[in-house]
């Protein structure tokens, strides 16, 4: 914290004694400010800065998914998908900006557009597991479990060291009606990190797309395992 918030200092420094020496801070020097005070959860400071950034460098594909998806994190969702729809417009091809442009349709509740989307960022990346993952929590909530398992699977096999797609996998293979499976993946996850037998930590899950509905499905799951 007080390194990130010394870099926001000293950038903003270099930037006026760059000023009285006319030379302007670069879009570089701007996104290294934006990631400062994001790291710090400044983000009205860091949108302000990455936007500053794409100012300069419009053509940066990486600047505008760093603005995208920090307006995402700032709860800026309309906001976002708009800047990272335009990302994409500029370069269909881009996986960091769909795969980020999926996640805020996840979140918003947009599951059709978060489908398509992270479909379009498997196609691109099929190692993708950020697609994966996203695309088995968009599948289950719209009670299509069979892809819900397929890609959770995928996802986990790609990210062994990660819990979440194990509890994407309990919870799509629970709703499924395979309850001794969903037992046995969601005991994988705990293998993994031991405070996923703590109901409440569960909570947490919602910063890693899960629904208010799928925390309590977790939560389900864990309980029938005591």
């Amino acid at each position: 914290m007080r390194w990130g918030l010394g870099l926001a200092i000293g950038l903003l420094w270099l930037g006026s004694v760059g000023s009285a020496l006319g030379m302007a801070m670069s879009a570089g020097d701007y996104r290294q400010l934006g990631l400062s005070y994001r790291q710090q959860a400044l983000y009205p400071e860091a949108i302000a800065a990455f936007q500053k950034a794409v100012a300069l460098e419009p053509d940066n594909l990486d600047g505008r998914v760093l603005l995208g998806w920090t307006l995402h994190q700032a709860g800026r969702r309309a906001q976002a998908a708009s800047e990272l729809l335009e990302t994409l417009y500029r370069n269909p091809l881009d996986v960091p900006a769909a795969n980020a442009l999926g996640i805020v349709y996840l979140v918003e509740g947009h599951l059709l557009s978060a489908v398509v989307t992270h479909t379009w960022a498997e196609w691109l990346k099929p190692d993708n597991e950020i697609a994966h993952y996203n695309l088995s929590l968009a599948y289950q909530r719209l009670q299509m479990y069979e892809p819900a398992i397929a890609h959770a699977m995928e996802a986990a096999k790609l990210e062994p060291s990660n819990p979440h797609p194990l509890v994407a996998l309990a919870i799509a293979q629970w709703d499924r009606g395979d309850r001794v499976k969903a037992q046995q993946t969601y005991r994988q996850a705990i293998e993994i990190d031991g405070r996923y037998q703590d109901t409440a930590f569960l909570t947490y899950l919602d910063e890693a797309g899960f629904s208010p509905g799928q925390i309590e499905r977790s939560q389900q799951v864990l309980k029938s395992l005591k």
